[in-house]
């Protein structure tokens, strides 16, 4: 094995809808990522897969795969017991790739708790996400850089962060604790180090959005730097959040308050965190 990637490790999801409707998810993998167990606390169409990487983060050389195939009319819920850890790196590159692929009326939510970038850590955060005609999905990110509350600093290192919708939206960029003009400046960070995202896409164009802006905007007054926009073009329609702060747990909290409302507005189903953030 190259000393570039060191300790692989790859999981792949199906989820297929059954003659039942309900959604049945297969996996396979190799190393040290697993599917923990599927759950339906909803309902047999929608399955929450539990996904877990026991040696509990990365370091230099160490590249985790995921790859996602929700197939037709399925609907798959995709989350992790505890964050994602890039530890400090002196063997290269670590890096987690993310690949799904929604297929024709199915329902992807890509829901990860945090990444946090430990300080002197050398990363790559990469998620693709692809549309099927008629596909729909909710994907988060929340990225905390340097543990400020262990007085541990981003102050060496850099990750890039890779979010994809494949046709509808990118946001591709390098963190780097040199790059004081991104972290600390007015049109950067300004000073903060927790940056969390929340999107909704889907490929037809979106109804009349301007109460649900209303409304989610006013969901989160009481929040600082935050923001809520809808972008339309011809491959479909997303609504985007973006929140800068502090601390993980408040933008956490932050975009699952507006996640349950884009929830229920969008697809009629309750917007309830998954069980397994509970435990």
């Amino acid at each position: 094995m190259p000393d570039a990637v060191r300790w692989p490790a790859r999981l792949t999801l199906s989820a297929a809808r059954d003659c039942a409707g309900a959604t049945r998810v297969h996996a396979r993998h190799d190393g040290p990522l697993r599917l923990l167990k599927t759950l339906y606390p909803e309902t047999a169409r929608i399955a929450h897969a539990v996904l877990v990487h026991p040696p509990g983060g990365l370091v230099g050389g160490d590249r985790l795969d995921i790859q996602l195939d929700v197939q037709a009319g399925a609907h798959l819920l995709v989350t992790t017991p505890a964050a994602t850890r890039f530890y400090r790196s002196n063997a290269g590159e670590a890096a987690q790739v993310v690949h799904a692929t929604v297929g024709e009326g199915a329902r992807l939510e890509w829901l990860p708790q945090e990444t946090l970038a430990y300080p002197a850590c050398i990363a790559r955060n990469e998620v693709r996400l692809s549309l099927a005609p008629g596909a729909s999905l909710f994907a988060t990110e929340v990225l905390g850089l340097g543990l400020p509350a262990a007085g541990q600093p981003f102050d060496r290192g850099r990750l890039l962060q890779h979010l994809e919708i494949t046709g509808q939206w990118l946001d591709r960029g390098w963190l780097d604790a040199a790059d004081t003009a991104l972290l600390d400046g007015p049109c950067g960070l300004a000073g903060h180090r927790v940056l969390g995202t929340l999107a909704y896409a889907q490929t037809d164009a979106l109804a009349d959005v301007s109460a649900l802006l209303d409304d989610s905007r006013a969901l989160i007054a009481d929040v600082p730097r935050s923001g809520i926009t809808h972008l339309a073009g011809p491959r479909g329609a997303m609504l985007l959040m973006r929140v800068i702060g502090d601390e993980v747990e408040s933008v956490t909290l932050a975009l699952r308050r507006v996640r349950a409302l884009w929830r229920e507005r969008l697809w009629g189903l309750p917007g309830g965190d998954p069980r397994i953030w509970a435990t």
